[in-house]
């Protein structure tokens, strides 16, 4: 379970798939290595992620086929940026929202507009998340549990203040970007029940 507070801003050092399509990725980070061990997760723009090996400047986590079917991930190169989150401590502060790690589908940034020293960006979702989604409700994206405004049928606009334009990778983002969603889960475990009566 995440937050959705991204912690630091890592880089990749590399991602690589090997003769048996296991493929591993090596993040180079500070704060996230802080308390770490290995078995723990890790969201990496969005992703749980298990850590598999430590190292004093990275951490190594193994991905499944499914998981760079279904994410970003598989388009990272090296010294790309990424969001990184421990998972959540029970003895600590609820900073944001619950977010699972559990990546829905990807979606596409659009359209970044200033305003003042905020960011307007809109991003394009799959239609078959949008009813999942509400006005001032939350969405993950790249890990980042954003407050929703102007719903269209395909699109949200999210605004990024100044200190969350440094502090997370959208903040760098151009329009055509591809970015992990997550939409909340208390609206998916709703529909199953409506569904099963």
């Amino acid at each position: 379970m995440f937050t959705g507070i991204v912690e630091e801003i890592g880089y990749v050092e590399r991602l690589s798939t090997d003769a048996e399509q296991h493929t591993t990725l090596q993040i180079m980070c500070k704060t996230a290595l802080e308390g770490t061990r290995i078995g723990d997760s890790i969201a990496v723009n969005g992703v749980c992620l298990t850590v598999t090996g430590l190292e004093p400047t990275s951490f190594r986590v193994g991905v499944a086929q499914e998981t760079l079917r279904r994410t970003n991930l598989s388009l990272l190169r090296a010294a790309d940026p990424v969001n990184l989150e421990r998972s959540l401590v029970f003895n600590g502060r609820m900073g944001g929202h619950y977010v699972q790690g559990h990546i829905d589908s990807t979606g596409e940034i659009v359209r970044v507009v200033a305003e003042g020293d905020s960011q307007l960006v809109t991003v394009r979702l799959p239609r078959s998340l949008m009813h999942y989604v509400v006005e001032k409700g939350y969405l993950a994206v790249d890990g980042v549990s954003l407050t929703v405004f102007n719903l269209t049928d395909d699109s949200v606009t999210i605004a990024l203040i100044a200190h969350t334009q440094q502090a997370v990778i959208m903040g760098r983002q151009a329009a055509g970007a591809v970015v992990n969603l997550e939409v909340d889960i208390i609206a998916k475990y709703v529909e199953r029940m409506l569904q099963r009566g």
